[in-house]
């Protein structure tokens, strides 16, 4: 019975300190790269967007677009990004990194995407009938998008032993969405050397 007590205190003792971590937090800029595991991260994320949103709108399609409507800015809707690589990837994130490059380059209009609209439509009907006339919001002013932004991630894993290169893709593509003509390709290349 003595040595189940002790046993039992053992294992007890063992437990707690075990759970006990020496787990220390630091706040650190966010715009900051750093790469734990080598697979894809914010920093990919945010630095990819900046650096594909600014080709996209340096090429001859966005002035073709101002010329022929009287300098207006075009109105771009973002579309499905697929994540086809092998890893989790939030591709909300990078889609919300692609609109504020956008938004903050002030040459073009952002709209929300499908979901997000059906949410504004139902309460612009709520204010229909619950808001004062003179602040309820009108239907049909919405604005039509000319061109909608898709794209995919895509990654090849080549591990030989103890190392690994992930080498990711991104290919963005804009498509006018009155003809279905693609506007702009686009695409960027990220590759990483991993050892363990």
């Amino acid at each position: 019975m003595k040595n189940l007590f002790t046993l039992v205190c053992v294992v007890l003792l063992i437990s707690i300190t075990s759970c006990s971590s020496s787990r220390s937090v630091q706040r650190i800029d966010p715009d900051k790269t750093i790469d734990l595991s080598g697979r894809w991260n914010d920093s990919d994320s945010r630095m990819v967007a900046e650096a594909m949103i600014k080709d996209c709108l340096s090429r001859p399609w966005h002035s073709d677009f101002k010329l022929a409507n009287q300098q207006k800015k075009p109105v771009v809707i973002i579309g499905l990004i697929k994540n086809r690589t092998h890893e989790h990837i939030n591709a909300e994130t990078f889609v919300k990194d692609i609109e504020k490059e956008m938004i903050n380059s002030g040459l073009i209009r952002v709209v929300q995407d499908v979901e997000f609209r059906e949410s504004l439509r139902r309460e612009r009907g709520e204010q229909q009938e619950f808001a004062s006339a003179e602040t309820a919001k009108k239907w049909k002013e919405e604005i039509g998008a000319d061109y909608m932004l898709t794209g995919t991630i895509n990654a090849i894993v080549d591990q030989a032993g103890r190392q690994k290169i992930i080498a990711y893709q991104i290919d963005l593509e804009l498509s006018n969405i009155e003809t279905n003509e693609k506007i702009w390709l686009g695409d960027h290349k990220i590759k990483k050397h991993i050892k363990d």
